[in-house]
């Protein structure tokens, strides 16, 4: 059963709206109807729960053993090492 209600929208989306049903050749409450059964349809998809993301990393944080932050020698050679670590999985 069909009931009638008032809406109250701004001129220029009416106006959009009443140019879109006519050029698809459909009355204007066809499009509302539509458009209101899309975003019912969207709500229903999204409001199962959350979706839950796999995690990007297993790694649990801290430093790498045996590299003292305060030699910066030990930094430099922590990054060759990896960079020459790479280069050999490119090729």
């Amino acid at each position: 059963m069909n009931k009638r209600t008032t809406v109250r929208l701004p001129t220029e989306l009416l106006n959009r709206a009443k140019r879109k049903a006519a050029a698809e050749g459909r009355t204007l409450n066809a499009l509302i109807v539509e458009g209101l059964w899309w975003i019912v349809a969207e709500q229903k998809k999204t409001a199962k729960g959350k979706r839950k993301l796999p995690r990007i990393s297993s790694a649990t944080g801290g430093l790498r053993p045996g590299i003292d932050l305060t030699r910066l020698s030990d930094i430099q050679q922590a990054d060759d090492l990896e960079y020459v670590q790479r280069m050999k999985h490119l090729k």
